[in-house]
């Protein structure tokens, strides 16, 4: 993703060292290969989930039939053999996201691990570095189309409604062994979540940080900011940004961007947007609001509505202004 990228983090401008850090080319050394490997083999799973979720087409039609006609079986049958081939799906991306929170938990533990300082651990495992980073990036584009897709929780809905009244009724449910109770509580609440990967990923990161009480909190803070930090120099220097070879580019790094601010506001006790922050959020905003209202609409409400603290009074006023 571009060439090597000289990235400064404010802290580093004022004593002077700096580093590179590659987004495009990095390779799992030795000691990265484990960990590598474990992260790999969920992230090559992402095309085809996102794949997946694009394609979903949703059975509104059998089911708006099916209501409007409850006596006829045809209809109900119909909307019923539509409905579940859905839930699997839906199951399989729901599966998904809890294979995605064990790779990042694990992405966590190797980058924030003593003796070496999350920026240490920035430079030396960049191919962890870029891991986290597209993991972000499939969040972000998940939980984007997922919020253009109503008839998710329509036909998840639907889904329930009818199973508890065919098991009243004693019904045989061969789909109940792919999709019990308690598995279909737990996809509702995924689902009923305006951005249901985020918020997985944030219950992960701060469950990380809850379980390591013996590592400081500033080890998971400091990589979350400095990651910030690398995705706003990428954008707002053109001697970068010139190099991106594609619109892509851009839209990664302002949704790994993103992604990490949220993480830190849901970790951080003071959050991103607090004077004290480690974060440039003016800049971050700044930076976004520069880019096409298309590529950048979904990512600011993000900010707006999946944060922790943006509405709290330690939040300066310019930065509320900035997100209006």
């Amino acid at each position: 993703m571009g060439n090597l990228l000289k990235v400064l983090t404010c802290t580093e401008l004022e004593q002077g060292p700096n580093f590179f850090l590659d987004f495009e080319n990095a390779q799992p050394t030795g000691g990265e290969r484990e960990v590598w490997n474990q992260v790999n083999a969920v992230l090559q799973e992402s095309e085809s989930i996102l794949s997946g979720l694009q394609a979903y087409k949703g059975a509104g039609q059998e089911i708006k039939e099916a209501i409007q006609n409850p006596n006829d079986f045809m209809h109900q049958e119909r909307a019923w053999n539509s409905v579940c081939p859905l839930v699997i799906k839906l199951k399989k991306f729901y599966s998904f996201s809890l294979r995605l929170e064990e790779a990042l938990q694990s992405l966590l533990e190797t980058l924030t691990c003593p003796p070496f300082t999350p920026t240490q651990h920035l430079e030396r495992e960049q191919a962890l570095a870029k891991q986290f980073a597209e993991i972000l990036h499939f969040t972000l584009r998940f939980d984007e189309l997922k919020m253009r897709i109503p008839a998710i929780q329509n036909d998840f809905s639907y889904y329930r409604r009818t199973i508890s009244r065919n098991r009243i009724n004693n019904m045989n449910l061969d789909i109940e062994s792919e999709v019990n109770n308690e598995m279909a509580n737990r996809m509702s609440l995924f689902y009923a979540e305006a951005t249901p990967m985020l918020k997985t990923l944030s219950n992960a990161t701060t469950n990380f940080v809850t379980e390591n009480k013996t590592r400081p909190l500033e080890n998971t803070t400091d990589c979350l900011s400095t990651m910030a930090s690398i995705c706003k120099v990428m954008l707002e220097t053109p001697e970068y940004s010139s190099r991106f070879s594609s619109e892509e580019t851009l839209l990664f790094c302002m949704r790994v961007m993103v992604g990490v601010i949220i993480l830190y506001d849901h970790v951080h006790p003071n959050g991103a947007f607090n004077k004290s922050s480690k974060i440039d959020m003016k800049g971050c905003i700044k930076v976004l609001k520069e880019q096409p209202t298309d590529n950048v609409e979904g990512l600011l409400n993000a900010l707006k509505f999946t944060t922790k603290h943006l509405n709290e009074e330690s939040t300066p006023k310019s930065i509320r202004t900035m997100l209006q």
